[in-house]
């Protein structure tokens, strides 16, 4: 969601919790959960060409779509992740496509999806990333027509596979917290306004692109915000907002802890 109060986004990765949910992420006595100690995760976010380019107004990064939600998003799953888990957190990065570092990191995180616009020598290095292991998280985009225009980048991208739902009975939804389904996480202007969906999304959908081998390569979060949850996390103006909060951490904590160990 767009809002003029997003800063800079530079190397401001750390994964976790805002102090509101800090007893809920850690076992009792406070110790961080070890069962996946050993473990490192940064959070990349990826900078890719959009359909809001060539427009005549120059774009800021407030106004390019792959900076939603940042810095806090980062930095408030960051501290949410190091303290709720023994995994290594690093410092967020960002990174475009054609970056050689793309290699090094086994997670990256696209927003507003529907807004990219691959460009053709970005699609192989897409293709070799994930054929090599590589895991991507997609979020907050909504209704059909976002939806349409995501569909058509994943077809440039995979021509000869397909968009699936992840099933109920899927690990991704207790692989560290029991969820009893995929949440809707719902952005701050549309909590503001009485509703949880945007933009005729009125649904919530975890979807995926599995490998040869079945592993998802891409967890594809539909009509949902979980960037949002991450980054109002800490904002005391919002009580109510802590609800959408907690369901945020739990799933993306969920999918990251799945994609590494997958």
């Amino acid at each position: 969601m767009n809002r003029a109060a997003v800063a800079l986004l530079l190397g401001v990765f750390t994964l976790l919790p805002s102090l509101q949910l800090r007893v809920d992420a850690q076992l009792p006595g406070g110790a961080p959960d070890d069962r996946f100690a050993g473990l490192q995760w940064r959070f990349v976010r990826m900078k890719y060409h959009h359909k809001f380019e060539s427009g005549r107004v120059q774009q800021d990064f407030y106004g390019e779509p792959w900076g939603i939600d940042a810095p806090a998003a980062e930095q408030n799953l960051s501290r949410r992740i190091k303290t709720a888990t023994a995994i290594q957190v690093e410092d967020a990065i960002l990174l475009t496509i054609d970056d050689k570092r793309l290699f090094e990191y086994p997670w990256i995180y696209f927003v507003e999806p529907s807004s990219m616009r691959l460009q053709p020598n970005e699609i192989p290095i897409l293709k070799e990333y994930f054929a090599r292991g590589g895991s991507a998280m997609v979020d907050d985009f909504h209704g059909p027509a976002e939806w349409a225009d995501f569909e058509q980048q994943m077809k440039l991208l995979f021509p000869d596979r397909e968009i699936v739902e992840v099933p109920k009975d899927h690990p991704v939804f207790s692989c560290f917290y029991k969820m009893d389904g995929f949440p809707q996480v719902a952005g701050l202007g549309s909590f503001l306004a009485g509703r949880s969906w945007e933009r005729g999304g009125v649904t919530q959908h975890l979807r995926m692109i599995q490998d040869d081998n079945g592993r998802p390569m891409m967890f594809i979060n539909f009509n949902t915000d979980m960037g949002d949850g991450w980054e109002w996390s800490n904002a005391q103006d919002y009580p109510g907002y802590i609800k959408y909060t907690a369901l945020a951490y739990r799933m993306g904590i969920n999918e990251i802890i799945y994609a590494l160990t997958h």
